[in-house]
């Protein structure tokens, strides 16, 4: 599933191709994506583009929002004038656009398209009024996320109260918001904190080093475009390069990079692969 970088990577290129665009039609091929309230949309010229944790919002300038989660395989893609020359898109993007995989198209003026690609079909999109946004359940649930309102202190706050596991609550969107799998397990090899312990057993200085590796992890994943490990990809077509530089993720059998004296470990916790290395890791 996309997580923090990968969303923020999609809001930053759609606000610099949406931005100005006004919606002429909206096309919904599968009702599961989009129940509900595109005719509200019709006329609305987009006006920002705002996440909230994993969560896209299009904002309008009629009093409308479009809110999107891409789940597991969502993409977003634009075809129009504000994206000139624009390049090939990956093979992630099954079946191009608009293809099977193709539920929503926004018609926009001046020729532009905006599509809704999911071939696993988990993602949605939700039309609500702007004012209601950060009340809507998703979202009013959310917790303080990195490069917002999540700071060190508030970070030690939240893991001091917990005895879930750490890799979980991090994982956690009511506790931390746009933390996924692939992060918590980079940022907890980073920290040296086996993802097993509770987050209550963390020392102070263990928790301040994670806090670090957390920023540090998404940061490296916003300079390189996300990780399109699987479906990810960008609001032009190309896939992110993060997956090159995965610390312990997805390395099953590799020597641990650090110590060099043992082979990672994949286990299960909470039901999802994590990644470990037996020496490091205490």
């Amino acid at each position: 599933m996309p997580e923090l970088p990968e969303v923020e990577t999609v809001r930053k290129g759609l606000e610099k191709y949406l931005v100005g665009h006004k919606i002429d039609r909206v096309e919904v091929s599968f009702r599961k994506t989009l129940k509900e309230g595109e005719d509200s949309l019709v006329g609305g010229r987009i006006i920002k583009v705002r996440r909230f944790s994993k969560v896209v919002v299009i904002d309008l300038d009629n009093g409308y929002s479009a809110l999107m989660h891409l789940k597991m395989t969502g993409q977003l893609l634009y075809r129009g004038p504000n994206l000139k020359n624009p390049p090939v898109f990956s093979d992630k993007v099954i079946g191009g656009v608009p293809g099977k995989h193709t539920h929503v198209i926004f018609h926009l003026d001046r020729g532009g398209k905006f599509y809704f690609n999911d071939y696993r079909k988990f993602g949605w999109i939700r039309v609500v009024k702007t004012a209601m946004v950060e009340k809507t359940p998703f979202i009013e649930k959310l917790g303080p996320e990195p490069f917002k309102d999540l700071d060190e202190k508030t970070f030690v706050e939240i893991l001091s109260k917990d005895r879930t596991p750490v890799k979980l609550l991090l994982m956690d969107q009511e506790k931390i918001g746009g933390v996924g799998n692939i992060y918590a397990n980079d940022a907890l090899w980073k920290a040296k904190i086996n993802p097993k312990r509770t987050a209550k057993s963390l020392s102070g200085i263990e928790k301040k080093a994670l806090f670090k590796a957390v920023i540090y992890v998404l940061e490296k994943s916003l300079e390189t475009g996300g990780s399109s490990e699987n479906a990810y990809v960008t609001p032009e077509g190309k896939e992110g390069t993060y997956q090159n530089f995965f610390l312990v993720y997805n390395r099953k059998g590799d020597s641990c990079p650090r110590c060099r004296k043992a082979k990672i470990e994949k286990i299960k916790l909470g039901g999802r692969g994590t990644y470990v290395c037996p020496v490091c890791q205490k």
